[in-house]
C-alpha cells in the first residue's frame, strides 16, 4: 500500500470552512468596531478641546502610538502562533540604552539603529530556540527572560541616564520630526506594519504562522516545520523590539535602568483588544496597530478632557476583559458552527 505525504500546502491554501469565514468575518468587524471607537472618542475630545486635533496634537498622538504599533506588531506574530513573548519591555529597556550609549561615544546614529535591531535579534533568537528547540511553555521561557534581561541591564545602567544632550543634534531632530503632522517614526512603523501585513497575507511561511497557531499538531503532520516557524516569529519580534528602542531613545531622548518596565503587559492588551487571538491562529497586525492606537490615545483623551490619567490603566484592563470575552463568544460560535457542518456532512 502506498501512502502518500501530506501536501505542506493544503495546510494554508485550502479553501476556508464555514467556521473559518465566521472567524473572518468576526475579526475584520471587531476591528472596525475599534477604529469606530477610536474615531468617536477623537470625535468628543475634540468637541470638548478644540485645540486637540491641532498639528502638534495630531502629532503627538501619533508618537504615542508608534513605540507601541511596532512592538504589538512583533508580538502579534509571536501570539498567532499560539506563544507569547513577555520580554519585549526589557528588550526595548536594554537597546535603547546600547543605542543610547554607542551615541554617547560619538557614534553614527544609523548604526545605533542597526545594532539596537541585532541586540533585539539576538534577545528573539534565544526566546525562539527555547520556546521551539527546547520545548518549553512559552510563558515560563520568556517571564525568565524578561528577568534576565532586566537584571543584565540594571547592572549595565545602574544609576546612570542617557539624556538628549549626550545624543547627536540630528537623531533628536529625527525623533520630533515630520512631514506636517505625520512623524517620521510613525512612518516607520507604517511600512514595517504594511510590510508585515503583506508577507502574512502573500507568503507561505506567514500563512502558515495561522495554520501553526490553529492547530500545531495537524501543522507538524502537514509538512510545516513548526520550529523554524517559531523560531521566525520569536526573532521578528526581537528585532522590532530593538527597533522601538532605538526609535524610543530617538522619541524621548531619555533612558534610565527603569525603561520599558511593565511594558510587556500594555503590549499584550494591545494585541488582545485588537483582535489577535491569544490561544492562536486568528487576528492580523492592523488589528494589532488599532488596539495600540486605541490604549495609546486613550493617555491624551482623558487629560484633554479634564479626567483624571487614574483611570487608565482601569480603562485599559476593561478593554482587555471585554477582549477576552469576545474572543470566548467566538470560539463557542466556530465550535458550534463546525458541528453543524459535519453533522451535515455525516
Amino acid at each position: 500500500m502506498t501512502v502518500t505525504a501530506p501536501n505542506p500546502a493544503s495546510a494554508t491554501e485550502a479553501p476556508k470552512t464555514g467556521g473559518s469565514r465566521l472567524v473572518d468575518r468576526v475579526f475584520k468587524m471587531r476591528e472596525l468596531a475599534i477604529l469606530i471607537v477610536f474615531l468617536v472618542m477623537i470625535a468628543v475630545t475634540q468637541a470638548g478641546n478644540s485645540e486637540f486635533l491641532s498639528q502638534q496634537g495630531i502629532k503627538d498622538l501619533l508618537l504615542n502610538a508608534t513605540i507601541l504599533v511596532l512592538v504589538a506588531t512583533g508580538q502579534s506574530l509571536v501570539v498567532i502562533t499560539r506563544n507569547v513573548d513577555l520580554s519585549v519591555g526589557s528588550t526595548l529597556g536594554i537597546t535603547a540604552f546600547a543605542a543610547g550609549t554607542y551615541l554617547h561615544g560619538g557614534g553614527n546614529p544609523a548604526v545605533a539603529i542597526v545594532l539596537a535591531v541585532l541586540l533585539g535579534v539576538a534577545f528573539g533568537l534565544l526566546n525562539g530556540l527555547l520556546v521551539s528547540l527546547g520545548q518549553v511553555p512559552a510563558l515560563v521561557v520568556t517571564l525568565g527572560t524578561l528577568y534576565i534581561i532586566r537584571g543584565i541591564d540594571s547592572i549595565w545602567v545602574g544609576s546612570r541616564q542617557i539624556t538628549a544632550a549626550d545624543l547627536p543634534g540630528s537623531f533628536v531632530d529625527f525623533g520630533s520630526g515630520g512631514v506636517w503632522a505625520v512623524p517620521y517614526l510613525a512612518l516607520i512603523a507604517l511600512v514595517v506594519l504594511v510590510g508585515t501585513a503583506y508577507c502574512l497575507k502573500n507568503f507561505s511561511s506567514g500563512r502558515e504562522l495561522y495554520a501553526l497557531g490553529s492547530n500545531p499538531e495537524a501543522a507538524r503532520l502537514a509538512g510545516i516545520p513548526v520550529r523554524k516557524r517559531i523560531l521566525a516569529a520569536y526573532t521578528f519580534c526581537g528585532a522590532l523590539a530593538g527597533l522601538a528602542g532605538a526609535l524610543y531613545l530617538a522619541r524621548f531622548g531619555n533612558v534610565d535602568s527603569g525603561t520599558g518596565n511593565g511594558y510587556e503587559l500594555t503590549v499584550v492588551s494591545a494585541v488582545v483588544v485588537g483582535g489577535v487571538v491569544f490561544t492562536g491562529g486568528s487576528g492580523s497586525v492592523y488589528g494589532a496597530a488599532l488596539g495600540a492606537l486605541l490604549l495609546t490615545s486613550i493617555n491624551s483623551v482623558l487629560p484633554a478632557l479634564g479626567v483624571s490619567s487614574v483611570w487608565v490603566l482601569a480603562i485599559n484592563g476593561i478593554l482587555l476583559l471585554l477582549a477576552i470575552a469576545v474572543d470566548r463568544i467566538v470560539a463557542l460560535r466556530v465550535a458550534s458552527a463546525l458541528k453543524k457542518r459535519n453533522a451535515r456532512h455525516a
